[in-house]
This record gives structure tokens, C-alpha cells and sequence, in this order.
């Protein structure tokens, strides 16, 4: 039997709802009341067959099956923004929907956005950092940057430049980390873990041959700018990556207590098959190739294995 969509007013009403776990903000985000937020709540479960929402005296919570339809819900909503933000207005060509990692968006893209903008003002660019996979045409992306160790597909796939992972911490935490000798000691720092990375610190001890197990703790953080702040402010040691430190480099925020080694994930640009096709698209890929073709990561100065207690 073939299952009928919901509305999309309730859908709509269910996504506010599940993120705020309140029918008051969710009737405050979408100009609407919490009698009228709770009313098509109600229609949705009897529609669906399925309770979503567990509703105690002043608590409301997701029930098992109500988020997990919740990710299906928030993502389905998120493609059709932006599907809608690639329609053409009357002002401007469509706009160009282009996905990438959040620290990358933040510390490689967003910086040299300007030049682009500067030489191409009515080609309007919608930037998603959500870390979901990406697959073209369905998701209605144009362009993906991200990190992997090999293509997935050698057609539009093309290589940006390679990372180098090396530990940082503040100057204040490095002081605290030197023996007597004048070496760093590993071993009494907090390192600092990015979890939605899948190469992190066991790849950078099993290059430099550095022996894990004596360290103290851990700290965890799920992107890489996190893990820059945490490392910033005192909080342990970091694994930074050499292309995206340029603002520590400059104002000393960070310093290097270990070597630099060369990562096997590299960046990389994926194109969807209109870049072939487009004007605007071919333009921002040009764009985003040619910025990295001259962007090459500051040399590092670190320290040798040598210098490096617990190797």
C-alpha cells in the first residue's frame, strides 16, 4: 500500500517543535500559536500512527521514533531551502550551493570570498558546513569541498593541496609542559580529540613513533575549530592542521610543540556535471582552483621527534 506524505504545514510544525522541545518557541519561530503548534502535532501522529512527542508537566521530549523521523524531517526541509535558493530571482542568476567542512568554510574559504565577490558581484553563493555526505544531483549541491584520502570518483573529483598535522597548545600550556631539559613533555598534556575526524592524533603517533599510552586525558570536540579554541585557551594540546592555522600563526595564539607530518586525507573540490554546462559554476570552480594553486601552507618550524618526550 503506498504510504501518503504528510502535509508539509505539519511537517514544518514537527521540525520547529523537535528542535526546541517546546511548542511555545516552535509557535514563536513560525508566527503561529502553541494551541495551533500542538493541533498539528496531533494530526501528524494520527496521520503517521506513530507517538513522536513524550508530553510530561512541563517537559516535552522526542520519543525513540520521533527522532529518528526528526534527522529525515530537518533534512528533507533543509533540501528543499536549498533548492528554493538556487531558483533564479529577478535580480540575479540562481545562486550557487556549495557544501564544506565547517573549519574549512571559516579559516580558508570565507577569507578569500572577497576576490571573488569583488570580481563577480551578482553571482550570489549559499554556503552549507553540515556535515552530512553529499551526493549529486539529488542534494541540490553545486560544488563540495572536503577531505578524503583518494577520490571517490576521478571525473569530478580534483585535488586542492595536501594538510600537514602538528601539535599546538598555547604558549602559556607549552610552559608547562617542558622538563628540566628544555624538552616537551607529552606526556603531562591533556590532548585535545576532534571526533568527526578519521585522522586524528593515532596518526600523527604513528608517524613520529611517539608512545601514546602515558598521556594524562583527553578532551573531546567534534570539528577542528573547536579544537583550535580549546587549544587556545589553555585547554590541553591540539593536532592543528598547517592550512588552517594563518590567524594563530599571525597573532601567537598557538605554538607548535611537536613535528609537523604530512596527512593522507588531502582537499578536495567536487564538482556536480553542471559545472560543465553553467557559466557562474565554471567561474567558481575556476576560482576555487586557482586559489589553490597559489595557496601553499606556511613551512613549519616545529620541534624534531628528538625534542619530543614520550617518542
Amino acid at each position: 500500500m503506498r504510504i501518503r506524505t504528510p502535509p508539509l504545514s505539519t511537517l514544518r510544525l514537527f521540525d520547529a517543535a523537535g528542535r526546541h522541545l517546546s511548542f511555545a518557541r516552535a509557535a514563536a519561530e513560525l508566527n503561529v500559536t502553541p494551541s495551533a503548534v500542538s493541533h498539528g502535532i496531533v494530526a501528524l501522529e494520527k496521520a503517521l500512527g506513530v507517538k513522536l512527542f513524550l508530553r510530561e508537566p512541563g517537559k516535552l521530549s522526542l520519543t525513540r521514533e520521533g527522532a529518528d523521523y526528526l534527522t529525515y524531517v530537518s533534512e528533507a526541509l533543509s533540501l528543499i531551502l536549498v533548492g528554493t535558493r538556487r531558483l533564479p530571482t529577478p535580480h540575479s542568476g540562481r545562486t550557487i550551493a556549495v557544501s564544506c567542512a565547517p573549519t574549512l568554510a571559516s579559516r580558508w574559504l570565507l577569507p578569500r570570498m572577497h576576490e571573488f565577490r569583488a570580481r563577480y558581484p551578482r553571482i550570489a553563493i549559499a554556503i552549507d558546513t553540515s556535515h552530512r555526505q553529499v551526493g549529486f544531483p539529488g542534494d541540490g549541491f553545486d560544488f563540495a569541498l572536503r577531505m578524503s584520502r583518494i577520490p571517490v570518483s576521478t571525473e569530478r573529483w580534483t585535488r586542492l593541496f595536501e594538510e600537514r598535522l602538528v601539535p599546538v597548545c598555547s604558549p602559556a600550556y607549552r610552559e608547562t609542559l617542558v622538563d628540566r631539559d628544555g624538552a616537551v613533555d607529552l606526556t603531562r598534556a591533556t590532548i585535545i580529540h576532534v571526533t568527526s575526524l578519521s585522522e586524528d592524533w593515532q596518526a600523527w603517533f604513528d608517524a613520529t613513533g611517539t608512545n601514546a599510552a602515558p598521556l594524562i586525558g583527553t578532551l573531546h570536540v567534534d570539528t577542528i575549530q573547536l579544537s583550535l579554541e580549546a587549544a587556545a585557551a589553555g585547554l590541553g594540546v591540539g593536532l592543528g592542521r598547517t592550512s588552517l592555522m594563518d590567524r594563530e600563526r599571525r597573532d601567537g595564539t598557538l605554538v607548535e610543540v611537536g613535528p609537523a607530518v604530512r596527512a593522507a586525507t588531502t582537499y578536495w573540490l567536487v564538482s556536480s556535471d553542471r559545472a560543465d554546462t553553467e557559466q557562474d559554476l565554471a567561474r567558481f570552480r575556476d576560482w576555487v582552483l586557482t586559489q589553490a594553486e597559489a595557496f601553499a601552507p606556511c613551512p613549519t618550524d616545529a620541534a624534531s621527534p628528538a625534542d619530543i618526550v614520550g617518542g
